[in-house]
């Protein structure tokens, strides 16, 4: 039995549609209605959660493989997993945005930065050896430089169409962001091949 864990949402839908194409029996999970764990005849034990409880789960031994944003594993705390897989799918990016003045301006004092990856936020500012105050914000983040609590923002843009709407724009990218496969190191070690043949399948679907 392999345990896995997939972000719940718009990555539920487009892992299971990989899975599928790759030749794995989804219909349990694609029918499925308010059901929290299901077991599918290929041997999966399927559970669904938010980003970051898919990492917990991951963490914590209760799952073997986990299916998440790059996002989340940039921003938390926990590392002490392998990646095995790039799905391609759900793809944007971090990036640094603001005003247009933002560029030019001359500060005086420390960079106000909101976001609601703080870490992120934390670690590309120290990459430019900036030292920046950063706000934690958990809703519209484009609110910082509107409301004035900020001088820019981290966050993740898509089309950037949020952004233009409010007078913003992308000044910096930060990294690039895609749905991942990670796993359990104990359950790599004890569980590979059967962990392996799941990827082996999805690479063969993501290369085609």
């Amino acid at each position: 039995m392999i345990k896995i864990a997939i972000t719940k949402g718009r990555i539920e839908k487009q892992v299971c549609k990989l899975l599928q194409q790759a030749g794995f029996d989804m219909d349990p999970i694609i029918n499925k209605d308010r059901e929290l764990l299901i077991e599918t005849k290929d041997g999966f034990s399927v559970i669904f959660g938010k980003p970051n409880d898919v990492v917990t789960f991951l963490e914590h031994g209760i799952v073997d493989i986990g299916f998440v944003g790059k996002d989340t594993l940039d921003d938390v705390d926990f590392d002490d997993y392998d990646e095995l897989l790039d799905l391609n799918i759900g793809k944007c990016f971090f990036a640094v945005a603001a005003y247009p003045e933002y560029r030019t301006k001359d500060f005086k004092r420390r960079k106000k930065i909101a976001s609601k990856y703080t870490n992120v936020a934390k670690k590309y500012f120290a990459s430019k050896q900036e030292d920046v105050e950063i706000i934690k914000l958990e809703g519209s983040v484009e609110l910082g430089p509107v409301t004035g609590i900020s001088d820019a923002i981290v966050d993740i843009v898509e089309t950037g169409s949020t952004l233009k709407a409010n007078g913003l724009e992308v000044i910096e990218k930060v990294s690039d962001i895609s749905t991942r496969l990670i796993v359990n190191k104990v359950s790599f070690k004890f569980k590979k091949a059967e962990i392996m043949n799941v990827v082996n399948k999805l690479e063969n679907v993501i290369g085609g």
